[in-house]
């Protein structure tokens, strides 16, 4: 069985930790070396490979120090992102052992042109594709990628564990409320998120099914969301009413 702890970086990022039981694990996005150097060393853990889902600096940033400090690590990442470090680039459908568990590669593109993500163990690792309650930024790609990828989430089992790489939730609920006013699913997540928060605590991993009762971009097909931006297109078609709702998020 995998245990996966988050490592906070920078003002909201997580470096996810994926370990097995005898002290070995691998790393996921680390944009920041010195947190993570700092837990392997505390807790006396042996990482044995990166997973990098793009190529933004907040997600790779702290990979060439790792490597130096962990010579031997495989670095797995994008094929078709800018991403020198790699030492097993992968894309769609490739698959990765890890400490007895397979991984299969997704494409995600939207975010970025070639971003992905990583499924396996009923572990969604989707870098910033999809958040809890929202959703990433459409920077390389298009709306209609980034609308695909996280449809393409939406087919997952409703158990599966979503681990995004921001504490993003807060803010993103602030806005689902703003869509969603009467969503009583996410009324009550608010009220989970605002106690964790008021904790310290994260917000994640969240759940597909969680996701589906509470995000915005994930219900795309409702009248009740179509209505929310209603005054920004006349289309309500789900592809429309995600563009709509991203740029809307973009303002908010």
């Amino acid at each position: 069985m995998l245990h996966i702890k988050s490592i906070p970086a920078f003002n909201d990022n997580y470096i996810w930790l994926i370990q097995n039981s005898d002290q070995r694990c691998a790393i996921v996005d680390p944009g920041d070396a010195a947190p993570v150097l700092r837990y392997l060393q505390e807790h006396q853990l042996t990482p044995e490979a990166i997973l990098i889902t793009h190529h933004h600096n907040d997600h790779i940033g702290g990979v060439p120090d790792l490597v130096h400090h962990y010579p031997h690590l495989n670095v797995v990442g994008p094929k078709n992102e800018p991403i020198p470090t790699l030492t097993h680039p992968v894309e769609e459908g490739n698959q990765i052992e890890l400490f007895g568990e397979l991984f299969t590669v997704i494409d995600l593109p939207g975010h970025t042109l070639g971003h992905v993500g990583y499924i396996g163990d009923n572990k969604l690792f989707c870098g910033d594709v999809l958040f809890s309650a929202g959703c990433g930024r459409v920077f390389e790609g298009t709306m209609e990628q980034m609308f695909q990828s996280l449809n393409k989430l939406l087919t997952l089992p409703d158990e599966t564990e979503v681990y995004c790489a921001h504490e993003y939730t807060t803010s993103n609920i602030a806005f689902a409320m703003a869509i969603e006013p009467d969503n009583q699913e996410l009324k009550l997540y608010r009220d989970d998120v605002i106690r964790l928060r008021a904790q310290d605590r994260s917000t994640l991993p969240s759940t597909i099914k969680i996701e589906k009762a509470v995000n915005p971009f994930l219900r795309t097909h409702l009248t009740s969301v179509a209505k929310s931006v209603s005054n920004r297109t006349l289309n309500a078609e789900p592809l429309s009413v995600f563009a709509a709702l991203r740029e809307w998020k973009n303002e908010f």
